[in-house]
């Protein structure tokens, strides 16, 4: 059986046990072939991030320890240790087929805030851009409690969501989801189809193992979060042969949680909810023929006017010259940066707000248009 998926922009996250044998020291040849597979990927137009997991078990190991630390010291020093062998490694893989990839540690208190989400995702979109694979990992070695995700299933539904991804691709030692714990069920049979959003789905999970501290029920609700931005997600063994490269060919392995509406639906719905506008921009004519038949960003050139208070990531409404509503997005400047551009080309950005990066008003990507 085939599926098909029409996706572009792909996370991939890798669990510990995966990673490291089973919690006997990183995996190198495991490793190099999951490289070889994003690489041909990336040759195939696909855009690609992965979350890789693996810094404390790979810790662990070096340390001779045997069950996962519990005091947060312990579980810090053991992904100080192992997060060198771990990216040193992905880095080598990578570029043995001629592809770079970068670090990126993040903790929940990174995503909470306003000015880091956003210096983030840009981080991250702009290294896609450079064809550069971003290696996402939790920071272990400075996260407390109260600013641990928990889990990098949660941390990759939630980088899906950051970057407007098409789809999330969660491997781990388990084949797929089952109507029941396979482990204590044996007549528990393999889901191909469901809907991320079933709450029975959480009652059908089971716990995670001692080199992880995810399971099935985390995936689940890792599912749950990356559906809520309209992005899919599919859940299957990476002990499988060529797994990646046979997901994206359309092959049914493991099990495709669907979100409730497509992709653009659940973006357009997530920025018209934002009833209250922090402000409104007056585009032209042009602008309106840009964004609604050539599907273009909303450039400084096209906006006549500037309406309200608002900060970058703000979402606001434009308009057109008789007032009607063309579309709503998030924005890249303040309302005063906004009014020093209105109306002005692309390259005389940098000289007017003096090295801003991004020249786009609202972005494709952060847009719901009506």
């Amino acid at each position: 059986m085939m599926r098909t998926l029409d996706c572009k922009r792909v996370i991939v996250k890798i669990g510990s046990s995966l990673l490291t044998a089973h919690g006997q020291g990183l995996d190198h040849a495991a490793i190099s072939g999951w490289a070889a597979q994003l690489a041909q990927l990336k040759q195939q137009g696909y855009e690609l991030l992965l979350v890789s997991s693996g810094a404390v078990a790979e810790g662990m190991v070096r340390m001779n320890m045997r069950a996962r630390p519990t005091s947060i010291p312990e579980v810090q020093a053991c992904a100080s240790i192992g997060q060198m062998g771990l990216i040193e490694l992905w880095s080598k893989a990578l570029l043995a087929h001629g592809v770079q990839a970068a670090q990126i540690l993040m903790t929940h208190d990174d995503l909470s805030s306003r000015q880091r989400y956003l210096n983030i995702g840009d981080t991250l979109c702009q290294l896609v851009d450079w064809q550069v694979i971003p290696v996402i990992n939790e920071n272990d070695t400075v996260a407390i409690d109260e600013i641990k995700f928990g889990d990098n299933d949660s941390l990759a539904a939630m980088v899906a969501g950051m970057v407007n991804a098409d789809l999330l691709i969660l491997l781990t030692d388990q084949v797929g989801m089952y109507d029941a714990d396979p482990r204590h069920n044996p007549e528990a049979k393999l889901l191909s189809t469901v809907r991320a959003m079933d709450d029975r789905l959480l009652d059908m999970a089971g716990d995670g193992g001692k080199f992880g501290r995810g399971g099935m029920v985390t995936k689940v609700r890792a599912a749950r979060l990356a559906a809520m931005a309209g992005c899919p997600t599919i859940i299957a063994s990476g002990d499988e042969s060529q797994i990646l490269l046979r997901l994206l060919a359309g092959e049914e392995i493991g099990t495709l949680f669907t979100a409730d509406e497509d992709r653009l639906i659940a973006r357009k719905q997530w920025l018209a909810a934002h009833l209250q506008m922090a402000g409104r921009l007056v585009i032209d004519d042009g602008a309106v023929r840009a964004i609604r038949d050539q599907k273009r960003s909303l450039l400084p050139v096209g906006v006549r006017a500037v309406e309200g208070e608002f900060r970058r990531g703000d979402v606001v409404e434009c308009v057109s010259f008789d007032g009607k509503r063309v579309a709503v997005g998030r924005i890249n400047f303040n309302n005063n940066e906004a009014l020093q551009i209105l109306n002005q080309r692309s390259e005389k950005i940098e000289d007017i707000l003096g090295g801003r990066e991004s020249t786009v008003m609202i972005h494709r990507d952060h847009m719901a248009v009506f």
